[in-house]
Formats: C-alpha cells, sequence, structure tokens
C-alpha cells in the first residue's frame, strides 16, 4: 500500500507510556484523561503511591491504537531511555503487548531507544511476527559538544541483530512506509525553514571511529501520523531535531487532509530556547486543534505557548491518554 492510500480511522487512542513530566494534578480538556485518573476508572489503583504510579523519565514513548471498525491496529512510538521504565509504566497502565502490531523508533538517541530491546523483547513473547522500523543512520554513536569543549557522550542504541534475536522483522530504511495498514512513518524529513538549523553541538562519530563530526541536522528523525475521520491529521513528532514547523510543513505536504494536532517533543530548550518566538509565532498559523508539547520541550517554550495557545495545549506527561 502507497503511503499516499493510507485509509482513515475511525478513532485514535495515545497512551504516554513514559514521559519527562508526570501531571495527573491539572485539568484537561475532555478528550484527554490524567494518569491517576485513567488508572482509577480501569480499578488499577488500589492506593496512591509510588509503587502504583507511573515513573516520570527523561525520555518518550507513546502507544497508538487506531481502530477502525471492530478491529484495532497499535503501534508503539519509542520506547523512552531504559527497559525498567518503560516495563513498569507499561505494568502498570495495562499494556498488553501482544496487541502491538509493530514498532517505530524516531530517531537514534538513547532517550527513545534506550528502552527499545525490552520493549521488543516484551512483544516478541507474546506474538511471533511484528516489524521494527529503523532509519540507517541511527546506529553511530551519538554525543553532545557542550561550549566549555567537554563532551556528553550518549549510549549505543541496540543493533538489528540484537533486535532480531528477541523477535523483531527489522527494516531498516529511510523511505517513507505504511505501518500496520493505518499509520504512516515519514522518511527524512526536509529542512525548509530558515532559522530550524538543527542542534547546536551536536555530533557523531566518524567512520574511523576515533574522531566526531557534526551532525547538527540528525537526518535519521522521522514522525508518525494518522489520518483521523472527521478531524484530520495527527502528528507525533517524538524531539522535533529537525524543528516542529518543519515538521507540520511536511506533515501536511504529504497529507490529504487537514492538520488536526500534533504532538511530542518539541525540543526548544537549551541551545534551541533562541527560536521560541519565532516557532510559536509559525505554530499558530496551522491552525491546530489539539497540541501536546512534552518530552525535551523544556519550560520556557511550554509559558509561551501557554500564553499563545487556547484549549487546544494539553501538555503531554507519563500515564495520560489522548481519546481522538
Amino acid at each position: 500500500m502507497s503511503t499516499h492510500d493510507v485509509p482513515a480511522v475511525d478513532r485514535l487512542d495515545v497512551l504516554v507510556i513514559v514521559d519527562n513530566a508526570t501531571d495527573s494534578l491539572s485539568t484537561t480538556p475532555r478528550h484527554v484523561v490524567t494518569e491517576w485518573a485513567g488508572l482509577h476508572a480501569a480499578g488499577r489503583l488500589p492506593l496512591v503511591s509510588g509503587r502504583t504510579i507511573c515513573r516520570a523519565h527523561h525520555g518518550l514513548s507513546l502507544l497508538l491504537t487506531a481502530h477502525v471498525g471492530d478491529e484495532t491496529r497499535t503501534l508503539l512510538f519509542d520506547a523512552g531511555p531504559d527497559g525498567s521504565t518503560f516495563l513498569q509504566n507499561a505494568a502498570i497502565l495495562g499494556v498488553d503487548f501482544g496487541a502491538i502490531d509493530a514498532v517505530a523508533l524516531s530517531h537514534g538517541h538513547w532517550d527513545h531507544g534506550g528502552g527499545l530491546l525490552a520493549a521488543v523483547e516484551a512483544i516478541g513473547q507474546r506474538r511471533s511476527a511484528f516489524n521494527c522500523y529503523l532509519h540507517p543512520g541511527m546506529f553511530a554513536q551519538r554525543g553532545s559538544k557542550r561550549p566549555d569543549g567537554s563532551m556528553f557522550v550518549f549510549e549505543l542504541l541496540p543493533d538489528p541483530a540484537q533486535l532480531t534475536k528477541v523477535g523483531a522483522n527489522v527494516v531498516v530504511t529511510r523511505e517513507p512506509q505504511t505501518v500496520a495498514d493505518v499509520f504512516t512513518l515519514s522518511g527524512e524529513i526536509p529542512r525548509v525553514t530558515p532559522y530550524e538549523v538543527g542542534l547546536p553541538g551536536h555530533v557523531r562519530r566518524s567512520s574511523d571511529e576515533r574522531t566526531w563530526e557534526s551532525d547538527l541536522l540528525i537526518m535519521d528523525e522521522r514522525f508518525v501520523s494518522v489520518h483521523v475521520k472527521g478531524k484530520g491529521t495527527m502528528v507525533f513528532s517524538a524531539c522535533s531535531h529537525a524543528g516542529i514547523v518543519n515538521v507540520l510543513k511536511h506533515a501536511r505536504d504529504v497529507s490529504h487532509a487537514r492538520l488536526y494536532g500534533a504532538m511530542g517533543g518539541l525540543h526548544l530548550s537549551g541551545s534551541t530556547e533562541a527560536i521560541i518566538p519565532d516557532t510559536v509565532r509559525d505554530l499558530k498559523a496551522f491552525g491546530l486543534q489539539l497540541f501536546a508539547p512534552g518530552h525535551c520541550t523544556g519550560w520556557r517554550a511550554l509559558t509561551a505557548m501557554a500564553r499563545e495557545f487556547g484549549d487546544e495545549l494539553a501538555p503531554s506527561a507519563v500515564g495520560k491518554r489522548y481519546l481522538l
């Protein structure tokens, strides 16, 4: 099936398995359910304690369940920074690993792929066949060069052989893909917005395995989109290293439907904080009905967005469920 022929789904359920923040106290729109409320309604919160609620951790993992008639299709998009966090939160939230049809990793950073091996192994124990989508640029070691010249070196991701061993059919490609019939995994995102120039200081290991080379653009990053009937296209951008405006422009270009909403990390923290005003200004032009920033967005960007967006702003937090 061509990515241009992906059908609309009747409704979409988005569950946040991992995110930086926890927030079950703030009020939310009617279609957003906080962690504690959702656990209580499902009979999974007999006592509120540190053992019965999810762990916030720097990273992201989203479970997307699309409903088409009486059938469902489920995609795991990223797996957070660590297997123990992913598995603990998934158990608390009642995730059915046997219902997950496919896995997609947004890009090659530890905070999205550190839990990938544990996630794939858990799915592989429940079902015999499922695809795990990766980009060929994900496997080099990455790092961040700090202004003082020191380095943060990032953990390597599991390689395709490791993932195959625990049950995945690994699909390594740069091309856009239709996943589980209803999800669109983008190809590489065109960089057309002048101020969205990547992540300053980001580097990767050179082919000699000894030196480092600049890797500002992080071209292995991709997004997932879903066309929800009667609403439009919902876009999931895990870290937005390409720039959320570039992401939404590309999603709009390749979709047959208007954009409905966007969710994920926007990476407007640290060295990218200078572009917050331009980003917020240009986001308004998309006319989103739902906007759910989280993970690496940063408090300064969230504060700016809270001033500009109305009820469409519903920030992400671990355990939240979005019913679209």
